[in-house]
């Protein structure tokens, strides 16, 4: 069961980001390039602390949402949003600064907790953009992240905040993410 749980998840995460990708290409979604970079990181991070305190086959959806996050950071650079402000530069470093007491960890568990700290600052500039250009992002990634994250929240052979953290705020974080697209989308119509 646990198995096919992560396969699903693992499949919702092509489902949400190849359209993603096509609409970055058609130029319909513009992502913020700090966020992605971050995200491809801190993903990474989630990934080998997952592994590490044995969340089994529910790391896939991870590692198979850390490729399209890495995939999709290189897109943001051509043709990712270009109106930066100094707050979103500033919660670049914040964010980046936060991998050094990451580094200096050894325990799986306090680099997921401060991975996911990183992630939520890194998530900044990308809500800050959507509420003023709610037309920038696409609902139906963020949708999907929410689902594939319950799932990968059921599909986990071990758990404890190393193996689960990150989803529970992913869920949060992306649930957040659509209502705004939805609500800007509703706003403008």
């Amino acid at each position: 069961m646990k198995e096919t749980t992560a396969i699903i998840a693992s499949i919702l995460a092509v489902i949400g980001n190849v359209p993603y990708l096509r609409d970055i290409l058609s130029k319909k979604v513009t992502p913020h390039p700090y966020t992605w970079l971050v995200w491809s990181i801190v993903s990474c991070i989630v990934f080998f602390g997952q592994v590490a305190k044995g969340a089994g086959i529910g790391a896939i959806p991870t590692a198979a949402s850390e490729i399209f996050t890495i995939i999709i950071f290189f897109f943001s650079l051509q043709y990712g949003f270009k109106h930066i402000s100094r707050t979103d530069t500033i919660f670049l470093i914040i964010a980046l600064l936060g991998i050094i007491p990451w580094i200096l960890s050894k325990d799986p568990t306090i680099s997921v907790i401060i991975a996911v700290s990183i992630d939520l600052v890194a998530f900044v500039p990308t809500i800050r953009k959507t509420w003023l250009f709610p037309k920038t992002e696409s609902p139906l990634l963020y949708a999907t992240n929410v689902l594939r994250h319950i799932l990968m929240l059921f599909s986990l052979q071990a758990y404890n905040i190393a193996t689960a953290l990150h989803s529970v705020v992913m869920i949060i974080t992306n649930s957040i993410m659509t209502t705004l697209i939805v609500r800007g989308e509703k706003q403008k119509a």
